[in-house]
């Protein structure tokens, strides 16, 4: 049994980004983003999220390659070579390995503690667990599945973040070749809770009162948003983000009077070579029937186009994660969306 979420930290994480620390000021506090960070960018972070005076945690994306055959990978660059032209750019083979700098960022966090410390993508090894929490650190680790949450308490960690299909960007399967189970998230909670006794933290698809109610109410100790504060004014979320954000509100709202049906989401993994879920658009539909598994080859292998995308306002080849939740995301402060989300507690 890992320690009691009641000390200061997860139990007060209801409604919390993983973002940057900005936004994690104006909720009060939250997990700071470690992926695609560099060893001395994220200790920049950690330096501005203390300066701050909220209590913070890391997320980070433990190593857990999937492989993506060399002839696969050759076919889907050759196939996005007419996207990278639209930017006047070249796709390039990707790095073969990228662990995401993960033994730097392990000697950062020990070097230097947080209070807590959540992984995804991969179960890190028992002793280091123990390494961080020998030095004061609460270890968090997100699962999908009651497998892996047996896994994850039998490395040691303090708790669990389950997170359910419906959640926006990537999901933390240990699998990412075995299809998403759609269990709504309060019965994933319980289904945890049935085989685990560690204490879980709910995330996934959480955009109303009602859907924060129902996640405690199966067990959850605490819950976390995402997709809810991505229209925030601290979020940082990029311009053609934002917009498409917006239209599939109006769009939600057209259909509640009669209109169309809007903007989907759906799991892809076209954009980084792993399952992830988002705002469906032109790339998409492209590409997601014949992109090969391959994390992180693929999303290196797209990053630069995506970038072009984004800094070009263009919609169409950008990754717009969401959860299903998205058409709830409302503007104006985060400190207003997190009371919002959480008034029915």
């Amino acid at each position: 049994m890992g320690r009691d979420l009641s000390r200061p930290g997860p139990r007060r994480t209801h409604g919390r980004r993983r973002r940057h620390p900005a936004l994690l000021a104006a909720c009060g506090g939250g997990f700071l983003a470690a992926g695609y960070l560099t060893p001395d960018a994220l200790a920049a972070r950690i330096a501005e999220a203390r300066a701050g005076g909220t209590w913070f945690g890391v997320n980070v994306f433990a190593p857990s390659p999937t492989p993506v055959d060399a002839a696969a990978l050759h076919r889907y660059l050759e196939e996005l070579r007419p996207e990278f032209t639209v930017y006047g750019l070249t796709p390039a083979l990707p790095p073969t390995a990228d662990d995401d700098h993960w033994a730097a960022k392990l000697d950062l966090l020990l070097s230097d503690p947080v209070p807590a410390v959540s992984c995804t993508f991969g179960i890190p090894p028992a002793a280091t667990v123990a390494a961080l929490r020998r030095v004061g650190t609460l270890v968090l680790q997100t699962v999908t599945t009651p497998e892996e949450a047996l896994a994850a308490a039998g490395a040691g960690v303090d708790a669990l973040v389950v997170q359910a299909a419906s959640a926006g960007g990537h999901s933390a399967t240990l699998d990412p070749s075995r299809p998403l189970a759609a269990l709504p998230l309060p019965e994933l909670v319980g289904a945890v809770r049935a085989v685990v006794s560690l204490p879980v933290v709910a995330a996934g698809g959480l955009a109303t009162p009602a859907d924060v109610a129902a996640a405690l109410h199966a067990g959850a100790a605490a819950t976390m948003v995402g997709t809810a504060l991505l229209r925030s004014d601290e979020a940082g979320t990029s311009t053609p983000h934002r917009a498409a954000l917006a239209a599939a509100a109006s769009s939600a709202a057209v259909a509640g009077a009669g209109g169309g049906s809007g903007h989907a989401t759906m799991v892809t993994r076209a954009f980084t070579g792993r399952p992830a879920r988002a705002l469906r658009n032109g790339f998409i539909d492209r590409h997601d029937a014949t992109a090969p598994l391959g994390y992180p080859q693929i999303h290196h292998l797209t990053a630069p186009l995506r970038r072009a995308a984004a800094a070009a306002g263009d919609a169409d080849r950008v990754h717009l994660w969401a959860g299903t939740g998205h058409r709830h995301a409302t503007t104006g402060p985060a400190a207003a969306v997190i009371a919002a989300v959480t008034a029915a507690l």
